[in-house]
């Protein structure tokens, strides 16, 4: 993938954002149709982003933006460290994600331990276990947190399962189906989100 566009990383954030152009998602799939190692790369990106959906509530301590603000180097050249900061955002969030809040969100993964799933009508919850029962279609994708996941019918979607088991026996799945239990995915997410709000930080920094 090095040897990829690097836009084309930049399309799979914005498409995972949700604030991609009808232009640009198709020139990032038709990418993808051809490039194995975009694709596991987008696969890798879609999981975590899956994963973090039932994590939502989590929000940055209180003085996160002014810490990041205080943090970050003395401009040298605004329009240099513009770019730098546009070509590396992930690694800028990274760093200022590992020191600001990594602690605070490995305490909020281990104390979040309920049971949650997406409501569907036509789903059978018995404890922490959802089934999706013989002859039912499930319209849409499908998350489990901290429970088990039997399919007996079909899931027109993505299926995802986190800290839990995924069951299937003559299951019929349009999508993908992950199954996510490791804490690294969910922190993965979380700087890739936290890339985007820097880059708008920087942004507003250089409009004044």
């Amino acid at each position: 993938m090095n040897k990829c566009p690097e836009h084309i990383v930049h399309y799979m954030h914005e498409y995972l954002d949700g604030d991609i152009s009808g232009e640009h998602e198709q020139e990032l799939k038709s990418h993808l149709a051809s490039c194995p190692s975009c694709q596991q790369h987008m696969h890798e990106l879609s999981k975590v982003a899956a994963f973090v959906q039932s994590a939502s509530h989590i929000s940055a301590p209180n003085g996160f933006v002014e810490g990041v603000t205080a943090r970050l180097p003395k401009e040298t050249s605004k329009v240099g460290m513009k770019r730098w900061f546009h070509s590396h955002p992930l690694l800028t969030a990274a760093a200022l994600f590992m020191i600001l809040m990594s602690a605070s969100l490995f305490s909020s993964y281990n104390d979040d331990q309920h049971f949650s799933f997406t409501k569907q009508p036509n789903l059978v919850v018995e404890g922490e276990k959802v089934i999706v029962p013989a002859g039912e279609i499930v319209k849409g994708d499908l998350v489990v947190k901290n429970g088990d996941l039997q399919i007996d019918g079909e899931v027109d979607g993505n299926v995802t399962v986190i800290n839990g088991q995924y069951m299937a026996s003559t299951a019929n799945v349009t999508g993908e189906i992950e199954e996510i239990n490791q804490v690294f995915d969910w922190l993965w997410y979380k700087i890739k989100a936290g890339a985007k709000d820097v880059t708008s930080l920087v942004d507003g920094k250089e409009d004044k």
